[in-house]
């Protein structure tokens, strides 16, 4: 998840004919290439993140627990449990929020006219947003069916066979709206507002280097884009964390209704934080260790095939 930096395709003065259908082309295949980068730079992090989210208390006492156990019981391969699902579907969905902020700025640089040359921090934050409420409905089932395989263990109910196998066994026991598309609210409220945070902060950073140095875009070294990538990613994560946690719980809950857990995702919040605001916290510092690197390679993959693909 990322932006790019080169201001070769916005600039203001261009018209939307020049610069919409080329560039939303050339974002969408910079995004697939940086969702691909993600998901194989952060998958086991991941893995451990979901695994300390969702299990019941006391299951593990911590990251390093889970990465021993999964080492122990199930080897490498375990941290790459349901790679194939975001594999395929990261690419998908960081392309959308490519595309769709992309989009917003510039609808927001022709509403501003050409005598405006920046964006403001609440259009960018917005513009971030919207990516956010679009990609939901793509990162939501993806999530549900990765989750999936990657908290199922030996002593699972239900068993799945692969992403497909996933997708059939939660559609039969929940249906569309509640099984393959359970936690879409709490994804929305995440995406949403993280999303725009993670645009903003880092275009904030592009913007503090640009006018501190008198830097054009284009002469922004791509090492500073990689840690800039790895700021935005620690300030989503900050700012969505909780939200994140009740997702997964909820969307691991039982398959069969009649077993749930959770009726609302109120009520998992409730019963989550019942022994208190700790348990929304559970897994918050391997995530972050994740948001650096993955979010760094991200902006990194972004930039790069970006630039390759030229204005």
């Amino acid at each position: 998840m990322a932006t790019h930096v080169d201001p070769q395709y916005l600039e203001v003065h261009e018209t939307p004919q020049e610069i919409e259908t080329p560039n939303a082309w050339k974002d969408i295949l910079a995004g697939t290439v940086g969702g691909i980068a993600q998901v194989l730079s952060g998958q086991p992090f991941d893995t451990t993140k979901v695994r300390l989210q969702s299990a019941p208390e006391g299951t593990y006492d911590g990251a390093m627990d889970v990465v021993r156990q999964l080492l122990k019981n199930e080897g490498v391969a375990g941290f790459y449990k349901g790679t194939m699902t975001p594999l395929i579907g990261v690419g998908a969905c960081v392309s959308v929020q490519f595309a769709v902020n992309e989009g917003m700025k510039r609808y927001f640089e022709k509403q501003n006219g050409p005598s405006v040359s920046t964006l403001s921090y609440s259009q960018l934050y917005c513009s971030g947003a919207m990516a956010g409420f679009a990609n939901s409905f793509l990162a939501s089932p993806i999530e549900q069916v990765r989750i999936r395989l990657q908290t199922q263990t030996a002593d699972s109910l239900v068993k799945f066979n692969g992403p497909i196998d996933a997708i059939s066994k939660i559609i039969k026991y929940g249906g569309i709206g509640h099984g393959l598309f359970r936690g879409l609210v709490p994804t929305l409220i995440r995406e949403v507002h993280g999303m725009g945070v993670y645009f903003l902060a880092a275009e904030a950073c592009i913007k503090h280097e640009m006018d501190t140095y008198n830097k054009t875009r284009a002469e922004i070294p791509s090492w500073h884009v990689c840690a800039y990538g790895g700021v935005a990613g620690v300030s989503m994560w900050v700012s969505a964390y909780p939200i994140d946690v009740i997702k997964s719980r909820f969307q691991t809950d039982a398959l069969n209704p009649k077993d749930r857990l959770y009726t609302s995702m109120w009520d998992c919040y409730k019963k989550t934080t019942a022994k208190g605001t700790s348990a929304i916290f559970r897994g918050f510092m391997p995530t972050i260790l994740r948001a650096v690197p993955v979010n760094a390679v991200t902006f990194l993959a972004f930039d790069y095939t970006r630039r390759m693909l030229g204005p």
